[in-house]
């Protein structure tokens, strides 16, 4: 058998990563086949063409018996006598799904239950020259827990769990897998995370935290707590080195170690500090620190991290508007824009470094500072948090528990408490880690949600069942958030209000649903405004590409059996999307049509959220909407579907989320105007109002000089009766444009409508396309596209166009008249993206 063999110091650790050659069985059968690790039980059986794609039509309800089956790995290989002298000799599993055993040579070594933390046990004992073994045994989770559903006196109202037997609350594993409202219930069991075999001698380094103690613009200073295992006790030497460009600092210290578990710490002082800034206040530098364990001059252990300096405060306190909730980086307040995030596949190590990096590309492209890493899904991968620490894109944490109660006996308590720790000591080093929040709407729930008559609990259940949710999230998470993180900001649950009130509005984060589970019109998002927007969204189809990977022809239909079963929202779900859309839009003329007219309403209902949030700064501090991404593919809140492709809603976000944006609203006839900034420094400009009819002829103009636009500011810059636009013109026939000049360049444009899009009398524009000459080197090409009358949610798309494949700007608004250059990413040459290209404009889509 083969492995992958990175010797990372050859004088002192050396680690296997243990990759092929793994094999995989259903317990039951024992029959061994070829498995992939990491990897998971469903992914296998797909490989081997045992099961059909779970994503694919209603093939979801056809994979239900994999999760009550026990599943089995193992991997053998082969040890020299060499590698048996090394003093240590440890299998290292950075995560198993989840009820796990472990056998090393037949002999059970470790066992685990819990799919968020490491595993890590020496098998130096059981290993043997020449051939071993390591077999890894999968207890199904449903059989795993069905006894203590059975022997519980309650049924925990777990309503995402889709299932007429909710066990997902017992489970410390990524609660989504059983089923959520945008995804389906696939509940894996594998070895998810990679699996190391290292070696090493005398002693290794298991953490180190650069603990910052003190920031100013003078100095710094650091604590770098190192915590050393030693099997050899003596006196060793520990290296630390700290740089940034042609800065270089060493230190080293000597140490003197016991055997076992040690703590050493060294105090680090930087002088003239780089800061570390979100995407938009500054640059989020890193430096690199490493600590290395010398045995007199040989190195025999290392650890080097990207370690960045500020200083993170969330204000969430009393003050005369009602209760605060703002983030102030480096002590400046920081109005936060971004998305709630959920896991980006059910078969988690699907997810790969690209689709990483192009996540976070998309997050900086729209203009976000902040993630939420919502509490359903799992604790991200390490690399997720280091390309938001590189991207300064700011994570507002979740702990994994989400719209349900949760078990309080000792050993779940116990179980959630190693849990926690291991996360925060992982994550805790990040400048981009902002907060620790305990669960996503539980409390907010227990309030209003109706659980004990909904569920029948008796006074006494619910009394055992609330001291239960406060031992787990307001005594055990945050002390062990004070133990591991001290000083992190840290709050029970997410949102602080409920949106049921106008009351609510005034008080800390808010998910505010009115609009979608309420039923209110987009227009409800300009009166209901929190201090801080955590959570809010609407629904839409991803693209028809994406939709042909699960669906044929004959499916389109949102009521036939594949649309509905991919739509995990069904007290709403598509009647929902098809009412606000009716009263929106008029009727479309086709399935497609209707995919196309769904997004663009999210996308519109969301445009009016966002402005609204962000003019009412400083009142509303932040919008992280709901939801960025998808786990597989269907209809949902994201703006980038499961393949990563951009929904109108995200081009939406990208220019909501500008800098500098002019933002408008009619109010009791009147259209008002602000300008709003994010930047760090003041600006001069001049604003330019401009009204024309739907064929481009002049109707008023308006234009404002030396307008200033104040660092991190709203204001209101101006008001005009709707009457003196119109100047008794029909409103279905005027637009209002505003754009924002600075140095003579167009900033940011805005455009106003008087009537709703059903009502504008809109004609099919002439829209003419022309191409440069070839590709830009970096892979992509440049297009005009013009129009003669007024253009509304101009969609360009190429057919057969691959997940990668994406115009710069989609679904825009385009003037009578008025030239516009995209940028097509695409490796296809200017003729193949004129044969492939199709336009649609909103007045193509309806059926009159």
């Amino acid at each position: 058998m083969t492995c992958i063999t990175k010797s990372i110091y050859a004088a002192g650790t050396v680690t296997d990563t243990l990759v092929a050659g793994w094999e995989f069985s259903r317990v039951d059968e024992g029959v061994w086949r070829p498995a992939t690790v990491p990897g998971t039980v469903h992914t296998d059986l797909l490989a081997h063409h045992l099961i059909p794609d779970p994503f694919v039509g209603t093939n979801e309800k056809a994979v239900q018996w994999v999760d009550k089956k026990d599943w089995q790995y193992r991997r053998k290989w082969k040890l020299s006598a060499a590698e048996l002298q090394y003093d240590v000799l440890e299998l290292d599993f950075k995560g198993l799904d989840t009820y796990a055993s472990v056998y090393v040579n037949g002999q059970l070594v470790l066992q685990s239950a819990n799919m968020f933390v490491e595993q890590v046990v020496n098998v130096k004992r059981w290993l043997r020259e020449g051939d071993n073994e390591v077999r890894v045994l999968f207890d199904s989770p449903i059989k795993h827990d069905m006894p203590q559903f059975l022997k519980d006196q309650v049924i925990y109202p777990a309503g995402n769990d889709a299932s007429d037997i909710p066990l997902s609350i017992y489970a410390r594993k990524a609660p989504y897998h059983y089923g959520w409202d945008w995804g389906p219930r696939l509940v894996t069991s594998g070895i998810w995370k990679p699996v190391l075999l290292k070696k090493w001698n005398k002693a290794a380094i298991r953490d180190v935290w650069w603990q910052q103690q003190q920031l100013s613009t003078a100095s710094a200073t650091l604590n770098a707590v190192t915590t050393i295992e030693a099997v050899t006790p003596g006196t060793y030497h520990l290296k630390l080195t700290t740089q940034l460009g042609s800065y270089n600092k060493v230190t080293t210290t000597k140490v003197t170690l016991k055997q076992g578990s040690n703590t050493v710490q060294v105090p680090v002082q930087i002088r003239q500090p780089q800061l570390w800034w979100p995407a938009g206040q500054g640059n989020p530098t890193l430096y690199t620190m490493a600590a290395e364990l010398l045995d007199n001059t040989v190195s025999i252990d290392k650890d080097q991290q990207s370690v960045g300096l500020r200083t993170i405060e969330v204000v969430n306190q009393p003050d005369s508007l009602g209760e605060s909730f703002y983030v102030k980086v480096n002590g400046r307040p920081v109005f936060m824009k971004g998305a709630n995030y959920i896991p980006q596949d059910n078969f988690l190590p699907r997810v790969s470094t690209s689709t990483y990096k192009q996540l976070f590309d998309d997050m900086r492209t729209s203009h976000f500072n902040m993630v939420r890493v919502w509490g359903g899904g799992i604790y991200e991968d390490d690399l997720f948090y280091s390309l938001a620490d590189a991207n300064g894109i700011l994570v507002w944490q979740d702990f994994m528990f989400a719209c349900t109660l949760y078990p309080s006996d000792t050993a779940f308590l116990s179980n959630v408490k190693a849990e926690a720790a291991y996360n925060i000591r992982r994550l805790r080093h990040h400048p981009s880690l902002a907060l620790w929040c305990g669960n996503n709407e539980v409390a907010v729930a227990i309030k209003n949600w109706g659980w004990q008559s909904g569920y029948a609990y008796t006074d006494a259940q619910w009394a055992s069942l609330q001291q239960g949710y406060d031992q787990l999230f307001k005594t055990v998470l945050p002390a062990v958030v004070k133990e591991n993180d001290p000083g992190r900001f840290y709050f029970h649950s997410s949102p602080i209000s409920n949106w049921g009130k106008k009351e609510d509005f005034t008080k800390g984060d808010n998910h505010y649903w009115g609009v979608w589970h309420g039923m209110e019109w987009f227009e409800a998002f300009n009166t209901h405004i929190p201090r801080f927007m955590s959570e809010y969204g609407f629904q839409s189809f991803p693209e028809m590409a994406t939709i042909d990977s699960f669906a044929t022809k004959a499916d389109y239909d949102i009521y036939s059996n594949v649309m509905q079963s991919h739509q995990k929202s069904p007290a709403k779900g598509n009647t929902a999307i098809r009412t606000y859309m009716l009263h929106y839009y008029q009727a479309p003329k086709d399935f497609p049509s209707f995919v196309y007219l769904s997004q663009v309403l999210q996308a519109e209902g969301m445009k009016v959220a966002i402005e609204a949030h962000r003019r009412a700064m400083p009142y509303c501090m932040g919008t992280l909407y709901w939801q960025l991404n998808d786990c597989w593919p269907g209809p949902s809140w994201s703006g980038r579907d499961y393949y990563g492709r951009w929904k109108a809603l995200q081009y939406y976000v990208k220019d909501a989320f500008n800098p500098l944006l002019l933002s408008g609203v009619i109010e009791n006839n009147q259209l008002k105007v602000w300008a709003v900034s994010d930047e760090t420094h003041s600006r001069k400009a001049v604003v330019e109002l401009v009204a024309i009819d739907l064929a481009g002829n002049p109707v008023w103009n308006q234009t404002l000089s030396g307008v200033e636009i104040a660092a991190n500011s709203s204001k209101q810059i101006f008001t005009v009766d709707t009457a003196t636009i119109l100047k008794g013109r029909n409103p279905a026939e005027v637009i209002c444009y505003a754009q924002l000049r600075i140095d003579d360049k167009i900033i940011n444009r805005n455009i106003f409508y008087f009537a709703p899009a059903k009502e504008m009398l809109l004609e099919k524009p002439a829209i003419a396309v022309t191409f440069g000459k070839q590709a830009a080197q970096d892979g992509s090409v440049l297009m005009t596209i013009r129009t003669d009358k007024f253009a509304r949610n101009v969609y360009l798309q190429m057919n057969n166009a691959a997940p990668d494949e994406r115009f710069e700007e989609n679904y825009f608004d385009l003037l009578p008249g008025e030239t516009r250059t995209v940028r097509i990413h695409t490796r296809r040459n200017p003729v193949e993206i004129k044969a492939a290209l199709t336009i649609t404009s909103l007045v193509d889509t309806y059926k009159n």
